[in-house]
Order: structure tokens, then sequence, then C-alpha cells
């Protein structure tokens, strides 16, 4: 019987802590990333990447990531997006100082892309398909996916070895979710 009353228990707090609000977001650090099949919101790590938050603001502010390619998809590993020019050497032109952590490159993580050079980083991105610890410390984390990653995944997957993608998926558009008006 003591068992039975143990087990109860268990199943009514799991219960309430699964009927719990989700945890109101920070609309200023929040992103809406558009893709033509739903939407993909991302929580912008400031406290991780204050530079790289910042810029990507900025860019997402000016329109700059609408209707760019997902130019580069590894399944399994990552989506990689950001560059205008759609074949991995465009950006916006100005370049960011590595912000490096201890968080981990896990799925759902957004990180900045790079050249060889450490302080190389612009306006692409990629958003983590799966883990990857040989990235860990060694690319900036400034976000995470907290809704929508079925949308992420439904990205076209590229060359298997290259992930270059042929006909490539097109975010819609990035807003700031603080600069959105009706959900829209």
């Amino acid at each position: 019987m003591r068992l039975w009353k143990i087990a109860a228990f268990a199943l009514v707090a799991v219960l309430l802590l699964a009927a719990r609000p989700a945890a109101a977001y920070d609309p200023e650090n929040t992103l809406f990333m558009d893709m033509p099949w739903g939407r993909v919101v991302i929580e912008m790590r400031p406290d991780l990447a204050p530079n790289h938050v910042a810029r990507i603001k900025e860019l997402v502010r000016k329109g700059f990531y609408d209707g760019t390619p997902f130019h580069r998809v590894i399944a399994d590993f990552m989506a990689q997006g950001g560059d205008p020019t759609g074949t991995g050497t465009g950006g916006s032109g100005q370049k960011l100082n590595a912000e490096f952590s201890g968080e981990p490159f896990v799925r759902g993580v957004v990180g900045m892309a790079r050249g060889a050079s450490i302080n190389s980083a612009d306006s692409q991105f990629f958003i983590m398909l799966g883990s990857a610890p040989s990235l860990d410390g060694r690319y900036t984390v400034w976000g995470k996916v907290i809704d929508g990653m079925e949308n992420v995944d439904k990205i076209t997957k590229g060359d298997p070895e290259s992930g270059i993608v042929d006909k490539p998926d097109h975010i819609v558009r990035m807003r700031v979710a603080a600069d959105v008006k009706d959900g829209n």
C-alpha cells in the first residue's frame, strides 16, 4: 500500500509541473524566425555573448536575415544560414570577436559560424540538430531554440559530407519579439 501512495504522489507532482505555464520570455532577447511552414522561437543569451546578441538584434531589425537561405545543412549536426549570398562566403561586413563560454553545443543551441580565425564571425549562424562536443569552447553560443524545433528539423538537408544544399529553404523573416505586435 505504501508503494502505491508514493506512485500516486509522484504522478500528481508530474501532472502539476506539466500544467504550469511556460516561463515568460524576455521579448527584447527573443527572436521569432519564421519559416515557410512555421515559427522558430530563439532565446538569445546576452549573458554568454553580449556583443553577438547585440549585433544579431541590429541585423534582425534591419531585415538582414529576411529571405536568406540555410545554405549548409548536415543531418544530425547543424543547419547554417545568415549568408545573403547563399554561398557560405557572404556576410554583413562586420567581424565579431569570439565570446566563448562553457555552454555545450547540444540540440537546439544557436552558435555563430566563423572562418579559421576565431575572430571572424559575421552574420552567419547555425542551429544544432544534434550534439557536437567538438565545438564546445571553440565557437560562440548566443542562443537556444525554445519553441519550434520541429520547424528547424524540416529544413532541407544537404550533401552528407559538405552539407551544401542544392535548393535551400529560406527564412521568411526574423523579428525581435519586442518589435512584434499581435504575434506577427
